[in-house]
């Protein structure tokens, strides 16, 4: 792919956006260049480094700051990120990536091909859990000249160029965090990458502040002067910031979504719910598999009995989704349809629970287990509530305990919890998004979002291990669903539901949604009219 098929594809691309209403912004008439976007962050994120940091809020942030090789469009095919072109050799072992020329982080020193080998093999393998069991799957990886990086692979791997989104793989300076301790780094403060914007400042409690990269290698990019993340903890104050057009855009669960429904008919704003097909986000209950009664796999059955999902999607998230069946989104490749079945029964709960000889007493309660709250807003309060009343039928106290988005991190990435509830993503593949929650290789204390459930089952390792390596998709598909039937019987956690979050904008905002990582992208084609 050339520069002027680049350039096609751009405004390809920029031709898909969708619209919003700029209110509060200062520019000419008609003017497509310039311009101040207010958007939320929440909850305000801990860091902003994605590469040592994949919480949400530091993902859709850092999306802005950091790039990757690749980018996905809506049916997820890969397009251009910071590579221009890549080859895959006939063996699938491979793979030639070319990047384009003068790209600069931050600082003005140049990204080259040493920077995307330092990024991958050090510091996303020794600290971002999905990226980890991914690349580790690398036998070599080389960089011949300052625009060529050439992986590898030990064997073939079947999703491998589905793995170079902005939140798998940003690229990093190596020449700041080579030979550091990359947490304790002075740089994280500063947070520099290569994409179309710049940290100017983050003040804590209030707001982050970023502004055009005028180095960006992009022609003509970004279309912003700069973008303004506001912290606005609470959920009302979010609705009116975007009512009266304080801020110009909300995505994920910035608007509690018990107030979709009204925002919806506003006549300046557009809802859409694009832009995350390619993380297909899988709400569960996580269940921490090495504390007693939780590792008996009969405990976490009559949970999910316990639980009526279609209840929980239809108060609590208003119908913005589907009730999950495990632990495979329906909307990502190798979903199996076929497994076993928890419809709502208490009784079945019950039944299984006396079996375990956890019997009530006198105040019905057999057993009480400490919950932590996930911080995200109040929907996950109202759904930690909700869970706390459906368990309590059955006899099983939920005890829920508030913290903020750094404790909730540290406490369950280290284990130190019970019972919590995460959102965690597909990725277009089980390989990339599911399989790191389960396998044993994957239990790495002080991780998150790897395998902090303590689930292991050596033929769940076998088969999430074949169906990553075979290059048939009827394989694969024979694989998973194997898998998919052993795991729903085993249930390391209680799959709850597929979560579709709303985007709202004004509706002369253009391009916010022009790929499968939607708020996630750079945002460097992103304009008021």
């Amino acid at each position: 792919m050339n520069r002027r098929e680049f350039a096609k594809l751009g405004l390809m691309a920029g031709a898909l956006g969708i619209g919003g209403i700029p209110l509060g912004i200062t520019r000419a008439v008609g003017q497509t260049r310039g311009g101040t976007l207010n958007t939320i962050i929440q909850p305000e994120p801990p860091i902003l480094v994605t590469a040592l940091n994949q919480q949400q809020p530091t993902l859709t942030l850092g999306g802005k700051i950091y790039e990757s090789l690749l980018r996905y469009d809506f049916d997820l095919k890969p397009l251009p990120g910071l590579a221009q072109s890549w080859e895959v050799s006939p063996d699938k072992l491979t793979y030639t990536f070319k990047l384009f020329p003068n790209i600069t982080f931050h600082d003005g020193t140049p990204l080259t091909s040493e920077d995307v080998v330092f990024s991958v093999m050090k510091i996303l393998i020794e600290n971002h859990a999905r990226a980890r069991n991914t690349f580790s799957r690398i036998d070599k990886a080389e960089a011949p000249d300052p625009l060529t990086v050439v992986f590898t692979l030990k064997k073939p791997f079947a999703p491998f160029l589905t793995a170079f989104d902005c939140t798998t793989a940003p690229i990093v300076p190596k020449h700041i965090y080579d030979g550091t301790d990359y947490r304790k780094n002075p740089a994280n403060a500063k947070a520099i990458g290569s994409g179309p914007f710049k940290l100017k400042e983050w003040v804590r409690g209030s707001h982050v502040h970023l502004v055009r990269h005028e180095g960006y290698y992009r022609p003509g990019e970004p279309f912003l002067d700069e973008i303004i993340y506001r912290v606005i903890p609470d959920s009302a104050s979010r609705s009116v910031a975007l009512e009266q057009g304080t801020v110009q855009l909300t995505q994920w669960t910035d608007v509690e979504l018990f107030e979709v429904p009204r925002l919806s008919k506003l006549p300046n704003l557009t809802m859409t719910t694009k832009g995350y097909e390619f993380f297909a986000p899988h709400t569960w209950l996580e269940i921490n598999n090495r504390i007693a009664p939780m590792n008996d796999k009969r405990f976490r059955q009559a949970v999910m009995y316990a639980i009526d999902r279609k209840a929980l999607l239809n108060r609590i998230y208003f119908g913005l989704g589907k009730v999950a069946t495990g632990p495979v989104s329906s909307k990502t490749k190798f979903y199996e349809k076929n497994v076993k079945s928890y419809d709502f029964s208490p009784e079945k709960a019950k039944a299984l629970l006396d079996e375990m000889g956890l019997k009530p007493g006198p105040d019905g309660k057999r057993v009480t287990i400490p919950f932590m709250v996930s911080p995200y807003g109040e929907t996950h309060q109202r759904t930690a509530e909700f869970l706390r009343q459906s368990l309590a039928r059955v006899g099983i106290d939920l005890q829920l305990q508030g913290i903020d988005v750094g404790g909730w991190a540290e406490k369950f990435s280290n284990w130190d919890f019970s019972m919590t509830t995460t959102t965690v993503y597909q990725f277009g593949d089980p390989a990339l998004g599911v399989s790191r929650s389960y396998v044993s290789s994957n239990i790495r204390k002080g991780i998150l979002f790897s395998n902090t459930c303590g689930y292991s089952n050596p033929e769940v390792d076998r088969l999430f291990e074949e169906a990553a390596t075979a290059t048939s998709d009827d394989t694969r598909q024979e694989l998973y669903s194997q898998v998919q039937k052993i795991m729903v019987e085993e249930v390391p956690v209680a799959w709850l539901l597929e979560i579709e979050y709303p985007n709202f904008m004004d509706k002369r905002l253009k391009n916010v949604v022009t790929s499968a990582i939607g708020v996630h992208d750079t945002f460097g084609t992103v304009s008021f009219g």
